[in-house]
């Protein structure tokens, strides 16, 4: 498998520096402005699995060349104003069933910590920074024409922002950073949390019904050794509707953030990524590109064929 040296467990959880990241987890434990408390209970027990997470921690495959898939993107969210929730009171995948839990919004991508990933697709670095708090270290790209994805609990970003990446490209190295995978330690399983945002709109990259599936080939795919280069697509984004939106912020820190970003598609993807994260903040989500895009096979899984022949669902081992 394509890894660096096993990270230390200190820096696949993100726990440094030890005052911020406690300041974060106070925000999730407690809320803080314009930012619902976390909610957790007794369902939220069976997220821990011990069979997949213990060898998975170890740097090893649960399963040989497959991406477990512990959690998919809930059809039936609980209302994001309610705050963030791991309970299982509501839950429907895009097959009907039950892989997930109440707030999910992306696809967990269960691999050995210390695993490569590479970009999915083409595209422009935006965002790079660390909140123990809501997933830890991210890895925010642009893909343009509507698309970006982000990548959450990383261990060690390999990449800066405003960096250009190709399909295939690595941009960080894996482990589960953030609270969740400090407070579920061992029990927890390292993984990627993989949101996928279209239009300014948090999706499921998976198709349900009649709509296009975001994966080349319709399902999960780990990306081809000799894949061709992809130019990144235009954005096209309207700089009023970016204005706007930042104006209706209610935190002054994070308008004033935003505002100081000098690239305007930064500021744009950094905005819907902000809206989407923290949607609260916000008396406005518009929609800031100027066109829609349709649904349509774009992304890879953000790992290399070389080392994975696919996934396999965990509900179903």
């Amino acid at each position: 498998m394509r890894k660096n040296p096993l990270p230390s467990l200190s820096e696949s959880m993100g726990i440094r520096p030890f005052g911020e990241r406690f300041r974060q987890a106070v925000v999730a434990l407690r809320g803080a402005e314009h930012v619902p408390p976390s909610k957790f209970g007794l369902s939220s027990l069976v997220l821990l699995n011990p069979r997949s997470s213990i060898p998975l921690w170890m740097g090893r495959f649960r399963i040989p060349r497959r991406v477990l898939l512990t959690n998919l993107y809930n059809h039936r969210q609980t209302p994001i104003e309610d705050g963030w929730s791991t309970k299982r009171t509501q839950m429907q995948d895009f097959r009907g069933r039950t892989l997930t839990y109440d707030s999910h919004n992306g696809t967990d991508l269960s691999v050995p910590r210390g695993t490569v990933a590479l970009a999915p697709a083409s595209g422009v670095v935006v965002r790079v920074h660390s909140e123990f708090n809501r997933g830890g270290l991210k890895v925010t790209i642009d893909h343009g024409e509507g698309l970006i994805t982000c990548s959450a609990h990383l261990a060690r970003s390999l990449v800066k922002e405003g960096d250009r990446l190709s399909v295939g490209e690595p941009y960080a190295i894996t482990g589960y950073s953030g609270l969740d995978g400090f407070s579920t330690f061992p029990w927890g399983v390292p993984h990627i949390h993989f949101n996928v945002w279209l239009n300014g709109e948090s999706i499921d990259p998976f198709s349900v019904g009649e709509e296009a599936s975001l994966w080349h080939g319709g399902s999960p795919q780990p990306i081809p050794q000799h894949t061709p280069n992809q130019p990144i697509p235009a954005v096209n984004y309207d700089a009023e509707l970016v204005k706007a939106a930042i104006g209706s912020c209610k935190v002054g820190d994070t308008r004033e953030w935003l505002n100081g970003i000098e690239c305007e598609d930064r500021r744009a993807a950094c905005l819907i990524a902000e809206m989407l994260y923290y949607p609260t903040r916000f008396t406005k989500s518009p929609r800031v590109q100027k066109a829609d895009f349709p649904r349509g096979p774009r992304l890879y899984l953000p790992f290399s064929e070389q080392d994975f022949d696919g996934v396999v669902f965990a509900d179903e081992i």
